[in-house]
């Protein structure tokens, strides 16, 4: 299930981002562990895509029932590995375990099709069958959840797969993987191989027997993984990069807005492909809601996430506090106000691990790279603007198109307005998490493909339509 003997003995440290401790050490393999993995999964696809839906579903259900029973664990482990306090690692493990049981379910509804055509002595049927081998990249920043997205559906589906995570956060997925064989997968259906993607994910991707990649990371990673995969003509998912525009208009109800916005833009530190990197906030009310917001943002407690009272932990690797620091850096620079945040944590319990606290700035505009580059990180930019048409003008005005986010107590302004942005979700007066039973994904470079959803299981499915012709003269 696990490939745990790479082939030169070389391995990895996975480190512990507050504290900086060694909390686990995991192979760094190489095209040669990748080939390993991909012929193992190749010899078990038949097996298992063969297995009736009913046996594959009991299976995932499964799974999510045992990851409950260990939900404590695989939290704690995450909160070390990605640094996330415990509440959010618990949701989640939780978030996990639903995603896998809504497959199992949604495979149990899939259909095939026989359309009408009423051919005296042919019929056509169109079935569904597994695509293939799955390799499913995936970052640190929610290494099970979005294994998950890529994982159940293609389990489901009849597909066997090979995961690379995050070399930083490697060990919940080895455990997912030692749960599911624990459970009854067998030998081959889900494989997890670690090392660094120029290596082991390259040779992943360009391998000629996988027939699909699914990844979620960068956007420039992602273009580099689609002219590969062309290579060999394989299908590709991808979700990529976000810049995501929130537009607050002066009629916005600021006791709804401000927590909503609050947790899009500062839960997991920020490190989150749709999250809030940008708001449009019409004059009217700027003042009263940037005050409001800066307030709350100063409010959280940054900290471990293991210790109580935790509300945001500390960012994972030391590029992204880097990116955060110059992105603040050039917006005060060009004119930018500072009003929360700003400078890295330091003193007890800070120095040792990437603090960043979380940094709201005022009177930003597009020649600042806060408003039109990701973050990823816990700092936000906030621009006044004059009308609706300029704000929507402002949002769509990025390559990103992953996610939008608009308050307005006028629902028709506020629907039309959503209808306008260009993105692949847009949640108005409110802000959750993305559904399972809806598709996540991006426009323009954001991604490709859809994720979750009866749409999600498709992108693990081929289409076959069979002719069948009758022998002539039998029957009535």
């Amino acid at each position: 299930m696990i490939s745990t003997a790479p082939a030169t003995g070389r391995t990895a440290s996975v480190t512990d981002p507050a504290t900086g401790e060694v909390i686990g050490q995991v192979p760094l393999g190489t095209a040669e562990d990748a080939d390993r993995a991909v012929r193992s999964a190749e010899a078990a696809f038949g097996d298992w895509r063969a297995r009736p839906m009913a046996e594959r579903a009991a299976l995932q259900h499964a799974a999510a029932s045992a990851l409950r029973s260990r939900s404590d664990e695989f939290a704690r482990t995450l909160t070390r590995e990605v640094g996330r306090p415990l509440a959010g690692s618990r949701s989640e493990v939780e978030r996990t375990a639903a995603l896998l049981d809504y497959f199992a379910e949604e495979g149990l509804r899939l259909r095939g099709e026989i359309p009408k055509l009423d051919l005296p002595d042919e019929r056509v049927l169109v079935v569904k069958e597994p695509v293939g081998v799955v390799v499913a990249i995936v970052p640190f920043n929610y290494p099970l959840t979005l294994l998950t997205f890529k994982l159940g559906a293609a389990l489901i589906t009849g597909c066997t797969v090979v995961a690379k995570p995050a070399l930083e956060t490697p060990l919940t997925t080895l455990m997912l993987a030692e749960l599911f064989r624990e459970v009854g997968y067998p030998p081959g259906a889900f494989i997890v191989v670690t090392g660094r993607g120029s290596e082991i994910g390259q040779a992943l991707v360009e391998h000629p027997i996988p027939r699909k990649v699914a990844f979620t990371g960068g956007t420039a990673a992602g273009k580099r993984i689609a002219a590969a995969a062309t290579g060999t003509n394989k299908r590709v998912t991808l979700e990529l990069g976000g810049q995501c525009p929130a537009i607050v208009c002066d009629d916005a109800d600021l006791d709804v807005a401000v927590p909503a916005l609050l947790r899009q833009t500062f839960e997991n530190a920020g490190q989150f492909c749709y999250r809030v990197n940008r708001m449009y906030v019409q004059r009217g009310i700027f003042g009263a809601f940037a005050e409001r917001f800066a307030a709350a943002a100063r409010g959280l407690v940054v900290g471990n996430g293991l210790e109580p009272g935790t509300q945001m932990g500390p960012l994972r690797r030391a590029d992204v506090l880097r990116k955060t620091e110059e992105h603040v850096s050039d917006a005060v620079a060009k004119g930018a106000r500072l009003l929360a945040g700003g400078e890295r944590m330091t003193g007890p319990g800070y120095e040792r691990g990437y603090f960043w606290p979380p940094t709201v700035l005022a009177q930003t505009d597009h020649s600042m790279r806060i408003m039109t580059e990701e973050t990823f990180g816990p700092a936000v930019g906030l621009m006044p603007i004059g009308t609706l048409d300029e704000a929507i003008a402002h949002a769509n005005d990025t390559p990103y198109g992953l996610a939008a986010f608009v308050f307005s107590r006028d629902l028709a302004t506020a629907l039309r307005a959503a209808e306008r942005c260009e993105a692949g979700s847009v949640w108005v007066n409110d802000i959750h998490r993305s559904y399972d039973q809806v598709p996540f994904g991006g426009y323009k470079q954001s991604g490709l493909g859809r994720e979750k959803s009866r749409h999600g299981l498709d992108e693990y499915l081929e289409l076959k339509t069979i002719y069948l012709s009758l022998p002539k003269g039998m029957g009535a």
